[in-house]
């Protein structure tokens, strides 16, 4: 059994590049856009492509980044980098109570550090123009709308996940691929209503971020970027577990 420690450690390494290469995408997006007419009165705050084509490569950075962790760390922590997902893995008694913190604490200081590092690798520009790739609701979108997308679109990562990774019943190397697809596809369809967080962490970084390095203060909306994946998580947890039940 490999110790907590090196576990946690394996979690904040993977948060750490899931938040630098997706969040790094999104910042990278907006830069090349930069003053450009956006083509569209729904293409706000993203790039040049239309809107669903930046999204669409978005998503594919974040999906890609978690395939490949999978692979790469899935055998040594479980490959979470997601509290919503340690938390509805305990709340179905497949995560030890003791180890929660622990792994939403590696989680959090993961995402944190990819946060800076991205101020340090752009520069500054990568906050005031690319706001560190920071999720909030776009424009008409209502806080409770935004609690919703996000808890739906974790709901389809959670239940994706139970069916490709947790469940021992399922064909064995599909799990990086089918996971990863599934977050690209949710950001490309919902990343232009709520910015597709479908994970604390991954919000809790570029807030941070922005906070300390003087970019926008947006801490009023994370509460929808984790009722909305936690609430989503665990019921597609309990909701598989009732389902797959022979």
């Amino acid at each position: 059994m490999i110790s907590l420690k090196k576990r946690c450690l394996a979690e904040l390494i993977g948060t750490f590049f899931l938040v630098y290469i997706g969040t790094g995408a999104a910042i990278i997006t907006l830069l090349i856009s930069k003053g450009s007419a956006p083509p569209n009165a729904f293409n706000i705050g993203i790039g040049a492509l239309g809107g669903l084509g930046d999204w669409f490569a978005i998503g594919m950075a974040f999906g890609l980044t978690v395939a490949v962790l999978i692979y790469a760390i899935g055998h040594i922590s479980g490959c979470h980098i997601n509290p919503a997902v340690t938390l509805a893995l305990w709340a179905i008694k497949k995560f030890p109570t003791g180890e929660v913190a622990p792994y939403i604490i590696a989680q959090v200081i993961g995402a944190s550090i990819a946060s800076f590092a991205l101020a340090a690798s752009v520069g500054m520009d990568a906050v005031t123009v690319g706001g560190l790739g920071a999720t909030a609701p776009f424009e008409g979108i209502g806080y409770l709308q935004a609690i919703l997308v996000e808890m739906i679109g974790t709901f389809l990562l959670m239940l994706v996940l139970m069916g490709s990774a947790v469940d021992k019943r399922a064909a064995p190397g599909f799990a990086g691929i089918s996971i990863g697809f599934t977050v690209a596809a949710v950001i490309t369809t919902i990343g232009n209503i709520t910015g597709a967080s479908i994970n604390p962490a991954r919000t809790f970084g570029p807030y941070l971020g922005d906070l300390i390095l003087g970019g926008s203060n947006l801490w009023n909306y994370f509460p929808i970027y984790l009722i909305g994946p936690v609430v989503g998580a665990v019921l597609a947890a309990l909701i598989y577990n009732y389902i797959s039940s022979e």
